[in-house]
């Protein structure tokens, strides 16, 4: 198993063979790499990265790293006379240009060449020649209630997560920080915004459970049972079972229900893993306390999860791309905005520490 670590200084590549994770290389050094995704039907890796004043660029490698070449990213169209786009909190306009890309996502092996990008200022992007080329995916950036969303910690909104049906190519949820869930089923042509059940304590009473103003970190879908969904939001931890239409929150969970990172057991639906930590402006973690969060049960309970991790205090957070679970549900990854990254081979039972010297982590992704 191979595990790919994209950092605020480049890839960093390990080999997970035999209950031992060995360094295997690094590539981009220097620049940050904000998600890689492993295209297992081409056999292609792919690097997102965000490289300042020559803004976002798109590299793949066809030998597993060995070798890279630079592909064409996505471009915004531009804005027609009637189509200012005002941010409803700054009351700034929004630029249509091309901000960090948050999410990277492939198609259905028989959707040969589709790909997905979600990105800053909160557009979906869709290639069907693996990668030589991009449209703006204009059912959804259209959308009137597009308007409404805003950015959270972020200036703008952003696309990170992009749930690919695994019966339907057609069918797509991408989720937006903030502007809540979202569904199409029709290969995105329209779209419909499925955030019921959740809150925004953030906003005003009146609009808290308003849909496309939502603020879910990340959603995850489970391979085992597709309909099957987690979602750790600004405001708590969610389930959804009927394919993302819905959602049932779960509080009181100890000793936070905030976080960036969720994963779920590839052949277990019952079984996900949250990393908890203080909201807003704090953003470490509770009480100091370096742990993960895992539920057998479907949300019913947790378990605290700390063998292995730091002992108390230890500020590390997990960003939302940096948790990953391997296909067989027991090899359980994460690294830290400090730049230590952690291994479990029992499913978050017991960590141990691969490496504390790394850069800042963004994404972790384990490839069998």
């Amino acid at each position: 198993m191979k595990l790919n670590v994209g950092t605020r200084k480049g890839l960093f590549q390990f080999d997970l063979t035999g209950g031992r994770v060995e360094a295997a290389g690094h590539a981009h050094l220097g620049d940050p790499v904000t998600f890689t995704r492993f295209d297992a039907r081409s056999g292609t890796l792919w690097s997102c990265m965000s490289l300042g004043h020559f803004g976002p660029k798109l590299r793949r490698s066809t030998d597993g790293g060995e070798t890279w070449e630079e592909t064409a990213t996505p471009e915004y169209p531009e804005p027609g006379p009637e189509e200012t786009d005002e941010d409803p909190i700054r009351g700034e306009v929004r630029p249509w240009t091309l901000g960090p890309i948050w999410s990277f996502e492939a198609g259905l092996a028989d959707q040969p060449g589709r790909l997905w990008l979600g990105a800053m200022p909160g557009g979906l992007f869709r290639s069907d020649d693996n990668g030589e080329s991009w449209e703006l995916v204009r059912g959804l950036w259209d959308h009137p209630d597009r308007k409404k969303w805003f950015g959270g910690g972020a200036d703008h909104p952003v696309i990170h997560s992009i749930c690919v049906d695994p019966r339907d190519g057609r069918k797509v949820l991408v989720a937006v920080s903030c502007g809540g869930v979202w569904m199409t089923e029709d290969d995105g042509q329209t779209w419909e915004c499925t955030s019921t059940g959740m809150r925004a304590e953030y906003m005003p009473p009146e609009q808290a459970y308003d849909l496309p103003i939502q603020d879910p970190h990340l959603v995850v879908r489970s391979a085992a049972n597709p309909d099957r969904l987690w979602c750790q939001h600004h405001n708590g931890m969610y389930r959804s079972d009927d394919g993302g239409r819905s959602w049932v929150e779960f509080k009181d969970v100890e000793p936070s229900t905030f976080g960036f990172a969720v994963a779920t057991h590839p052949e277990q639906p019952d079984t996900a893993w949250f990393v908890p930590a203080v909201s807003d402006q704090m953003r470490v973690t509770a009480d100091g306390r370096m742990l993960v969060n895992r539920t057998r049960d479907g949300g019913a309970s947790f378990q605290n999860l700390t063998a292995g991790l730091p002992e108390p205090p230890a500020w590390d957070i997990v960003f939302r791309h940096a948790l990953d679970v391997g296909p067989r549900g027991q090899v359980l990854v994460l690294g830290s905005s400090t730049g230590s990254l952690w291994c479990s081979w029992d499913g978050g039972d017991s960590f141990e520490l691969v490496s504390a010297h790394l850069p800042q982590i963004y994404s972790v992704e384990l490839v069998s």
